[in-house]
């Protein structure tokens, strides 16, 4: 797909100017982006806060309740190429409204798995809302860095992610008020027989409430962007197999950056998927459920923070540069947070999230570089990989189980943040031109 401006006189008259080198003339439209980048992040946050309740209440193991993960961030394995491909023939404006309905059936899915109370069709509603997501973050990553100059995509795709860490930071802690709070008096380890089957059913009619709110305001703006999807002049591209896009992993910097993002993704999924019950720990800050996921905005809100005081120093200094340190700082907070008890321990561990706040849009920025007319393609590719989120997630719980320790399971984002660390590295040297981009 290519956007351009249309001379012949027979164009919608707000169609915005520019082309694919040279970036897009639309502000009103990043307004419209920073909303999507709020919802998918919010969302995505409310995971965190559904976990310890999941494990609750199908008394699961660390890497059973981990699947809550993987069911969401599998969509992104099987839908974020066929979404850059829909992005090709449909446009950014159209495919972001087929993304933010998906969402809303994913939400509008959690009545039956409530009335059920069953925890496969609470996967199956993750799974539905990821798609959607999926879709969604497809546009939206490539549209923002379109909409303005070049040289300065960095600097804006992590200003539009400060609002996606905006989402995941208020999110959960509405989230945990009305998913954990409502029923935190009832002690579950005593409950058996028709009482356990009736608390299951309370405590999931308590999480469709929360999500059928959100499906009302994901109908809500999916209309509202459907109104803008003439806003960029866009000539669909009909050619080309759906799989196109993955010939650009023959490029070694966009491939690392592409590996990069699976391995960022599953870091700080499986580090927030654990805030919870990590901080519960006696040996750390010994508080309740409740109590603990008030703390998960902390985790994200330094990812807020974080990213518009990067936005700044990605306009000043390398992205390669920046990237090697937070990864370095994640490192060695981690080793702070495996090798402390108490307060020590636990904010060391959410302090984490202000090292993450710029990766994702630095290692998104650094693997696009070049990519050009072809960016929707990349996107999908990379989008791809987010898929690190259902994966690192699991074994990390996994480690957990096997070790019986959380402290111990922190070594494999650990490991995570190395190889990011390495990338960042490798990242300095200038970026190749890619033939036909």
């Amino acid at each position: 797909m290519v956007m351009h401006v249309d001379t012949s006189g027979g164009i919608d008259s707000e169609a915005a100017a520019g082309d694919p080198q040279q970036g897009y003339d639309a502000p009103d439209l990043r307004v419209f982006v920073f909303a999507l980048f709020f919802i998918f992040g919010g969302i995505t946050s409310l995971n965190d806060i559904i976990i310890p309740k999941m494990r609750e209440l199908f008394k699961l193991d660390h890497a059973t309740s981990m699947l809550v993960q993987s069911a969401f961030f599998l969509a992104y394995a099987l839908f974020s190429i066929p979404a850059a491909a829909i992005v090709r023939k449909a446009g950014y404006m159209r495919t972001a409204s087929i993304g933010l309905v998906t969402m809303t059936v994913g939400c509008l899915l959690f009545i039956p798995a409530a009335a059920n109370a069953t925890f496969e069709l609470f996967l199956f509603a993750l799974f539905v809302l990821g798609a959607g997501i999926t879709v969604v973050q497809v546009v939206a990553n490539p549209l923002i860095s379109a909409l303005g100059n070049p040289r300065s995509a960095s600097s804006r795709l992590t200003f539009a992610q400060a609002f996606n860490s905006l989402g995941t930071t208020i999110f959960p802690y509405v989230g945990s008020a009305l998913i954990l709070g409502g029923l935190a008096a009832v002690d579950v380890s005593t409950l058996t027989g028709d009482a356990l089957s009736a608390y299951r059913v309370e405590a999931s009619r308590t999480i469709v409430h929360t999500y059928i709110g959100l499906a009302i305001a994901l109908l809500v703006v999916a209309a509202v962007v459907w109104t803008r999807r003439n806003r960029l002049n866009e000539a669909q591209d009909q050619e080309g197999s759906i799989f196109h896009g993955l010939t650009l992993l023959k490029w070694p910097r966009f491939a690392m950056g592409t590996a990069c993002i699976f391995l960022y993704v599953g870091a700080e999924v499986a580090i927030g998927s654990l805030i919870v019950n990590y901080l519960m720990q006696p040996s750390v800050m010994g508080i309740s459920d409740v109590a603990a996921g008030k703390h998960v905005p902390f985790y994200w809100g330094g990812a807020l923070v974080g990213r518009f005081i990067g936005a700044y120093v990605l306009s000043k200094v390398s992205p390669g540069k920046v990237l090697a340190a937070v990864a370095a700082g994640s490192i060695t907070l981690i080793l702070i947070s495996a090798n402390t008890v108490g307060d020590v321990s636990g904010w060391a561990l959410l302090a984490i999230g202000l090292c993450n706040s710029i990766m994702f849009p630095t290692i998104f920025s650094l693997a696009s570089e070049g990519l050009g007319k072809r960016a929707a393609e990349g996107s999908g590719v990379i989008a791809t990989a987010i898929v690190g989120g259902a994966i690192i997630p699991y074994f990390t719980g996994a480690l957990a189980d096997a070790s019986g320790s959380l402290h111990f399971a922190l070594l494999l984002p650990a490991a995570c943040y190395a190889i990011i660390l390495s990338y960042g590295i490798y990242a300095l040297r200038p970026a190749p031109k890619i033939p036909g981009a």
